[in-house]
């Protein structure tokens, strides 16, 4: 199975991107399935449930969210009924929304799970490791051996924690978060594809996908300032897995970059 995993969307660049660039990548990259974290689409700010439609008609898969998920007050009753669009898992019972999913792919199933860490972050979610582990086993107990996993957190010790203690359970474990890719992608010893950070789909010379004036004038002047989304040209970054049938063991990763500039 080969699945492209994309960042972070952030705003208008970003979805304009990702619509303009993902059907050529499917070809080029001959996808079984697309997932997306999508928690920034909206303003930078969360989603809406119009702007996660959108992007399920345009090839997407799955949708991962993250601490944003709240941010668009007209999201929370939609979730209920769309359960492609994950809330992260390890949120308290009774939470709207699913965690995971599966998805029905040419080259079989493909679970997604979607955590959120709690180092540096806002408070709410439950153990992600406890979490993440009891929903992977479940999964392959069902019979789904293809499984990633998108880890949306800052500490970069708590990824590459996560990664080894999900390795062999999950096919890719994958951060997201930062809107920075890093460059330390593998396959674990027990055969899990892991990169630290994804990476983001949105505005190239921004700060994290904001504007890079505004921001600046935001940490000289030490005065708060409104952060709007940075302009064009646009990056869209990400991981391609590729998987073993039958086991779900990630053969290959790699990091995806391309770049989008509106005419």
């Amino acid at each position: 199975m080969r699945v492209l995993f994309l960042g972070d969307v952030v705003g208008e660049p970003g979805r304009s991107a990702l619509q303009a660039l993902l059907p050529g990548l499917q070809e080029e990259l001959e996808t079984d399935a697309v997932v997306v974290n999508g928690e920034n689409a909206a303003g930078g700010r969360g989603i809406t449930p119009h702007l996660a439609r959108e992007m399920l008609e345009q090839g997407v898969s799955a949708m991962t969210l993250g601490d944003h998920v709240w941010d668009q007050a007209e999201l929370i009753p939609w979730l209920n009924g769309e359960q492609r669009v994950l809330r992260p898992f390890n949120l308290q019972a009774g939470t709207p929304g699913f965690g995971s999913c599966i998805v029905s792919t040419p080259a079989g199933e493909l679970g997604v799970i979607s955590l959120m860490g709690r180092t540096f972050m806002r408070p709410g979610a439950e153990n992600p490791f406890i979490h993440g582990a009891e929903e992977a086993a479940r999964m392959r107990a069902a019979g789904v051996l293809h499984i990633i996993v998108d880890f949306h957190a800052e500490a970069t010790s708590e990824k590459v924690a996560l990664g080894y203690h999900l390795d062999g359970l999950v096919s890719l474990v994958v951060g997201t978060h930062t809107h920075v890719q890093t460059a330390d992608e593998r396959v674990l010893p027990g055969g899990t594809a892991y990169l630290t950070d994804a990476g983001m789909c949105g505005s190239l010379n921004g700060v994290i996908g904001r504007d890079a004036a505004a921001s600046l004038l935001g940490y000289t002047s030490g005065l708060p300032s409104k952060l709007p989304i940075g302009g064009y040209p646009a990056r869209l970054s990400g991981v391609l897995l590729e998987t073993e049938a039958g086991t779900g063991k990630a053969l290959r990763v790699e990091r995806i970059n391309r770049f989008f500039d509106k005419v």
